[in-house]
């Protein structure tokens, strides 16, 4: 296990609490070589804490596109010397995820759906544990569809569910079912919830977020190849959803915080909506008012960042 040390959520910045993080597998301290295939890295092949040790913030969503754009604007927003133009892909030895780090910031990319980021989250907190990372806060960066919300809205997430709208990630292991809580960060939701105050046509809650297992059929959508349901019953179950508190739907959310919180790593899912559920399917917003609206949780997140980092008050 390795020790890392966790802002507390206090108003005073040097406060902290010391808190485990751990990788909750006692064979890797065991392993003569750890190769994080997917990254293109090992611990053999690479010096892990002199790459990442400085690492504090790790922000992760799923365009690889979006995650370079977002590498490029947390650089401008904290100020760095060098060009944006001079970001490398620390990944790039591999198609699968691509990774850019600026300052204490790391920047990754982890494709769509709850397999794709898991393989992604098993490698990232392995690099955080051979890294001797410290004081970590782990972000999900996304889009999603709106339960009730006008498009636009930034949903941050208080608890991740699943399909019964419970706060709970079903692993299945050797043929047999784990049941693991989903519920994020309290502290580190209140204080998005601030930044977002802060900051101009931001409209932000927080809510609950319903992580699906697919775009279509698992959201209820009546637009995809298969369809076995009706408009109303499509209606039935969104109502359903948001009077269990469901804000926002997607597909990562619910691993995303159950591995976080098993490893002791504080985590916030901030996702903007990209249409009301409740009013349709497709998304028909025009290109630039997407892009608009796909910038808001990166602005949000360099927000809190720039004021954990005390470059603005």
């Amino acid at each position: 296990m390795a020790p890392i040390l966790l802002n507390c959520m206090g108003n005073d910045r040097k406060e902290y609490i010391e808190q485990t993080f751990h990788v909750n597998n006692p064979y890797l301290d065991g392993m003569e070589e750890d190769i994080l295939y997917h990254f293109s890295l090992g611990t053999k092949t690479h010096n892990l804490p002199e790459m990442f040790g400085d690492i504090k913030f790790v922000c992760v969503g799923g365009s690889a596109n979006r995650m370079k754009a977002f590498a490029q604007f947390i650089h401008k927003e904290l100020n760095l010397p060098g060009s944006t133009e001079e970001l490398k892909d620390i990944c790039e030895g591999t198609d699968r995820y691509c990774m850019y780090k600026v300052g204490p910031v790391l920047s990754i990319s982890h494709g769509m759906g709850v397999p794709s980021i898991s393989i992604m989250l098993h490698e990232l907190i392995k690099l955080l544990h051979h890294a001797h990372c410290r004081d970590v806060v782990l972000f999900r960066l996304g889009t999603s569809g709106g339960v009730g919300l006008a498009p636009g809205t930034v949903v941050v997430t208080e608890k991740a569910v699943d399909y019964s709208f419970l706060p709970q990630f079903e692993q299945v292991v050797l043929g047999k079912v784990i049941m693991r809580s989903t519920e994020l960060d309290e502290g580190v939701s209140q204080e998005l919830l601030q930044c977002s105050k802060e900051l101009h046509n931001l409209p932000t809650v927080i809510g609950n977020t319903m992580c699906t297992h697919d775009f279509y059929e698992g959201q209820g959508r009546l637009d995809g190849a298969l369809c076995s349901f009706s408009h109303e019953e499509k209606l039935e179950y969104l109502q359903k959803a948001y009077e269990a508190g469901v804000r926002n739907i997607e597909m990562e959310s619910t691993v995303f915080a159950a591995m976080c919180r098993v490893c002791g790593l504080k985590a916030a899912v901030i996702c903007v909506t990209l249409l009301n559920r409740f009013d349709g399917d497709q998304i028909t917003s025009p290109h630039d008012v997407l892009v608009e609206y796909q910038q808001r949780p990166q602005v949000l997140v360099a927000h809190f960042i720039k004021k954990r980092l005390g470059l603005i008050a």
